[in-house]
């Protein structure tokens, strides 16, 4: 493939990726309900697929740049307090509907209070968001969550129930999801400013963020379409509370970007920041709570759908919810 081909493939996957998101979607979906038994096979090409993905996003954060873009400090106070204040309070709000069940509760609490660091920077973007503020902060909220994620289930499930939560593998999936890709990355971009062979991995992987992001979107929904279904019944809770999350978190983050006096981009930034979650990234950590609480992680399964639909819509009406600044012409009809 020359060149220029190349450029244009590429383009095109980039100005389509929203519908290509979808078909992934679809395609998964069809391939798990038409051979449920290879569920298991999926499941365990999962954390491959993650790794992959979560590399491409982090290489793309400018770790050089990250000191310099976090003394933006309005704006990173802003995304902080939107995401573990105000997100907080209205979970906790909307689960007092499913307290009674742990397991669809452990799920819906640990893909709501874990603050998106991948496709927020795409979907943000595509709506006119300052999506590079997110990108240089994404290494600040993932630390952050997985800071935070025990003391989440403490306060919203119960001492009773994280105390049958086996700590390793969530020490496992973040040295495994979250150290090994940023250490990558950081040693890519390393090399990178020293050779040419560093500069074209960099392009290469940038280029193919379209696909990794489809093909981890296939997996994920293969591996766990024939548990939603199954399980619908248990899950229309937890769907709704889902709906209820993106509807709510819109305005509540314009509100955020009024009261810190942020820009229309930023703005709009901290509207996706506070509605996205990191379901790819918590769902081996559901995959890895015992039997009693296997649930959670169809529930983060379907939190994905919900919300890469609502990512849609967001695309379509955050610029409608947030629009872009009017100039004043008051004075431009007088004149000397």
């Amino acid at each position: 493939m020359t060149g220029s081909r190349r450029t244009s493939v590429v383009q095109w996957w980039d100005t389509h990726q929203i519908g290509l998101y979808l078909l992934a979607l679809a395609a998964g979906a069809a391939v798990g309900l038409a051979a449920p038994a290879s569920a298991p096979a999926f499941e365990h090409a999962i954390n491959p697929v993650l790794i992959v993905l979560l590399y491409a996003t982090f290489l793309a954060v400018p770790f050089a740049a990250i000191g310099r873009s976090l003394r933006d400090a309005r704006f990173t106070t802003a995304v902080i307090v939107l995401n573990f204040v105000a997100v907080p309070i209205v979970v906790f709000a909307l689960t007092r509907i499913i307290a009674g069940n742990e397991a669809v509760l452990v799920g819906v609490v640990l893909v709501l209070l874990a603050p998106c660091i991948d496709y927020v920077i795409v979907f943000s973007g595509l709506a006119g968001a300052a999506s590079e503020r997110l990108l240089a902060g994404a290494p600040l909220l993932m630390l952050l969550q997985i800071a935070l994620l025990p003391l989440w289930l403490w306060l919203f499930v119960g001492s009773d129930t994280v105390s049958i939560i086996d700590i390793a593998p969530f020490a496992e999936a973040f040295v495994l999801l979250i150290g090994l890709p940023l250490a990558l990355a950081a040693a890519t971009q390393w090399w990178a400013r020293r050779g040419h062979a560093g500069k074209r991995l960099m392009q290469v992987t940038a280029a193919a963020m379209v696909p990794v992001m489809m093909v981890t979107l296939a997996v994920v929904v293969a591996s766990q379409i024939d548990a939603v279904r199954s399980r619908i019944d248990q899950l229309a809770a937890a769907a709704a509370i889902f709906v209820m999350f993106l509807i709510a978190m819109a305005f509540i983050g314009v509100g955020a970007g009024k009261v810190f006096g942020q820009d229309v981009p930023a703005t709009r930034a901290l509207v996706f920041s506070g509605a996205t979650r990191n379901s790819l990234v918590v769902l081996p950590l559901a995959l890895a709570l015992p039997p009693a609480l296997s649930l959670a992680a169809v529930v983060v399964v379907t939190q994905t759908l919900v919300e890469l639909i609502g990512m849609v819509l967001y695309v379509r009406y955050v610029p409608h919810l947030v629009p872009d600044a009017v100039p004043d012409n008051s004075t431009a009809a007088t004149g000397p």
